[in-house]
């Protein structure tokens, strides 16, 4: 069984997310399948498919203009939450310290958070891929968590229709797997996420520690998506 979520991003509408949930439900798959559709969109029945936020806020309550608890977020229904996705990284300057912060609030709120770590273009030129790998995961996740999920997102390749290789993602998720090992959580799920399509899917989930995909582009429509589902049982 994989998890195979999918990150709408600053997408889609109700009606989109309606025609989604429709067809997922028909897809037979013993796979763990998760939309993330932007905040306005929560609190629908989504049947077997479980719904996530794409962010959320490090405070519970207050006067933060705009921002999300994670109690509101949990209160819609969600189970889930993406915390540290490189967008949120990159445009937003979400460093590992206030990814830890929102995991912590998601956590508190019985919300499993999806922990993204990985690395820019330039750390990967640099040979610094491993270590931000490593620091990522072990700076992100709450002293004593347990029930989160990390999300392998290799930065220069989100977006721009790039893919590692097969060996570059087996060291990446080698190492992920070896961190959380040491960190008393070898049982937590290890996705994939960037450029993940029908064609590929398969192949990636079928490497060692690759315990499911985070999906961009392809989780908005379902004759993109439930290929995706279905490469894999």
């Amino acid at each position: 069984m994989k998890i195979i979520a999918g990150n709408w991003k600053m997408n889609g509408t109700s009606d989109a997310l309606h025609t989604m949930i429709t067809a997922l439900n028909d897809v037979e798959t013993s796979n763990t399948v998760i939309i993330c559709p932007p905040f306005t969109m929560l609190g629908v029945d989504g049947g077997r498919v479980a719904l996530g936020a794409q962010d959320v806020s490090a405070h519970d309550h207050g006067a933060f203009t705009g921002e999300v608890s994670a109690t509101m977020i949990a209160a819609s229904g969600a189970k889930y939450v993406i915390v540290g996705h490189s967008e949120r990284r990159q445009y937003h300057n979400e460093t590992n310290d206030i990814v830890r912060a929102k995991a912590t609030a998601a956590i508190a709120a019985g919300l499993t958070p999806i922990i993204c770590v990985g690395e820019t273009m330039d750390e990967k030129n640099d040979g610094k891929t491993m270590a931000i790998i490593e620091s990522g995961v072990r700076e992100c996740i709450p002293t004593d968590a347990r029930h989160v999920i990390v999300a392998y997102e290799p930065r220069w390749a989100i977006g721009a229709g790039l893919t590692p290789t097969r060996e570059e993602i087996s060291a990446a998720h080698t190492l992920i797997a070896d961190t959380l090992r040491d960190m008393g959580m070898d049982t937590t799920p290890i996705l994939y996420g960037a450029s993940v399509k029908g064609s590929n899917a398969s192949e990636i989930m079928s490497i060692d520690h690759v315990d499911g995909v985070l999906v961009g582009g392809a989780s908005l429509k379902p004759d993109d998506f439930i290929p995706i589902i279905t490469s894999v049982n």
